[in-house]
């Protein structure tokens, strides 16, 4: 299990109430924080398979049944 900081939970809480994927610079908008920020966070979110990304629109990874 991967340790999220505080941005990385903002983040995950950002694409869990959003109804549709975001993109790097809405989400970006919302944390008030730099978009190079905000992708290393994707990014590591990414890699440790807790989002997707689809036509560079991130969402949280759907939960297997």
């Amino acid at each position: 299990m991967v340790k999220l900081n505080k941005l990385d939970e903002e983040v995950v809480s950002i694409l869990k109430d959003s109804k549709a994927a975001l993109t790097l610079v809405e989400i970006a908008q919302k944390t008030g924080q730099s978009e190079k920020k905000i992708f290393k966070t994707l990014r590591k979110l990414f890699e440790n398979e807790i989002i997707d990304t689809q036509n560079r629109r991130y969402s949280l990874k759907s939960p297997l049944c």
